[in-house]
């Protein structure tokens, strides 16, 4: 019972805590192994820096409070994306590519979700500096890597792209208001409501903006989009990016939805979704993000994910761990305190007694040091 907590946030207790700290460092060592070097983004900043370009669809979902120092306004981060753009594009300043990756806790007003806490742990990985649909694949196919490291396996990964729906409203020169409309009726996949609100909508943008809904599956609905969309050249370069990466990455189980537009505000280039078996939603985001560091002074190309890790914690099989071991209060004995030591320097957990306690509370020992002859050794803690 959590009822000394606000709604949607929760502790980590000891075992989930030991989970997600493992998970962390998995993820991370495998980021960092693809040369994507760690940053720590502060909790707090002023809240133009967290909104900024391309977070300005967090506004929402920031907290915001007064800093007493300068009397500006500040919020607690609800993304980790921004805050790297902003250390990309102001404070290493590379003239090349860069890739960084974060993890952290980020504070979101409301849940995502029913099943989402309004705590997410953020963990993800950011390239900047390279325009090309090569920055994308590398970008999935570390994503693919860090669930394969971690023994959670895909379903799928959906991918889509942007800049099919924005071609097609721009060719159609339909106002802000009409695209904002067909883009929620698109999210929402109400094929009704968007017939609807394409009537007015000239041949032959019309037919396509109600094809976009059907053109999901595999990598074969690439052709069908060809033949039901306008040659237009954004759109051909759109499904040409696509298809590089089906045909890249034809190991992973990749399939197309062109009707996905989530972060159509912040996105400018191919989105993509992960999902795995026994989760409804997707565990992961990501996607092209070009320009989002020209508020911080440079335009650079951008691409990347991030995920839950406090979500991705629960999907993946929980191995029974190697237990501790209890050992008696060593005092003034110094043979068994340097015995502890010892086995503590070879990577073992040693939980010493304390005077008078007896026994390990939270089931973290299933081994012991008996003192048997003239030697301590290790024996297993036998269940009553």
């Amino acid at each position: 019972m959590n009822w000394l907590l606000p709604e949607y946030l929760a502790d980590a207790l000891p075992a989930e805590a030991a989970r997600i700290e493992q998970l962390r460092r998995e993820v991370l060592d495998h980021f960092g192994a693809c040369g994507f070097a760690y940053v720590m983004p502060p909790m707090l900043e002023y809240l133009e820096s967290l909104l900024t370009g391309a977070g300005q669809d967090l506004e929402l979902r920031t907290f915001k409070l007064v800093d007493q120092l300068s009397g500006r306004t500040m919020g607690v981060r609800a993304d980790i994306t921004p805050q790297a753009a902003r250390i990309d594009a102001h404070l290493l300043n590379h003239v090349g590519v860069t890739r960084l990756c974060y993890c952290g806790s980020v504070l979101h007003t409301l849940p995502a979700s029913i099943s989402a806490g309004r705590e997410p742990l953020q963990i993800g990985a950011e390239l900047y500096g390279h325009a090309g649909i090569e920055a994308d694949l590398d970008i999935i196919r570390l994503l693919a890597g860090g669930f394969e490291r971690i023994r959670l396996p895909i379903s799928r990964i959906d991918l889509g792209h942007v800049g099919i729906f924005r071609a097609l409203v721009e060719a159609a020169g339909l106002p802000q208001a009409a695209e904002a409309a067909l883009l929620a009726l698109l999210q929402a996949k109400d094929v009704p409501g968007l017939t609807e609100a394409c009537a007015d909508v000239p041949t032959p943008y019309r037919e396509a903006l109600l094809a976009l809904p059907t053109l999901y599956g595999d990598a074969a609905v690439l052709d069908r989009a060809t033949a039901l969309l306008p040659a237009l050249p954004a759109i051909e370069a759109a499904l040409n990016d696509l298809r590089h990466l089906t045909t890249a990455a034809a190991d992973l189980p990749l399939s197309i939805d062109l009707a996905d537009l989530r972060g159509y505000q912040y996105h400018s280039g191919v989105v993509f979704a992960v999902y795995c078996p026994g989760y409804p939603a997707a565990i992961a985001l990501g996607g092209r993000y070009d320009g989002v560091g020209q508020a911080f002074g440079r335009s650079r190309p951008a691409t990347g994910f991030s995920m839950d890790l406090r979500e991705v914690v629960r999907l993946v099989p929980a191995g029974k761990g190697r237990g501790g071991i209890l050992a008696p209060y060593a005092g003034r004995d110094k043979v068994l305190a340097t015995h502890i030591a010892a086995l503590r320097k070879q990577g073992e957990t040693v939980v010493e007694l304390l005077p008078g306690e007896i026994a390990c509370e939270g089931g973290v020992c299933d081994r012991k040091l008996a003192f048997v002859g003239e030697h301590w050794i290790i024996e297993a803690i036998q269940e009553d």
